[in-house]
């Protein structure tokens, strides 16, 4: 089974581009939410872990 999906994928031309784009897209992902994690005001993230607490 993985022969004919691997002399499937030889027959694509181009295909060692979409692992790389893949990866890519991965990395920009992680890298832009760890951005954003990291510069996320702490006031914010204290108002919002009390939340569950309140009972309004």
């Amino acid at each position: 089974m993985f022969e004919q999906i691997k002399h499937n994928m030889e027959t694509i031309e181009g295909v060692a581009t979409y692992p790389i784009l893949s990866l890519l897209i991965f990395f920009i992902f992680f890298v832009g939410l760890g951005f954003w994690v990291l510069t996320y005001k702490k006031e914010k993230i204290n108002e919002m872990s009390q939340m569950p607490l309140n009972d309004n």
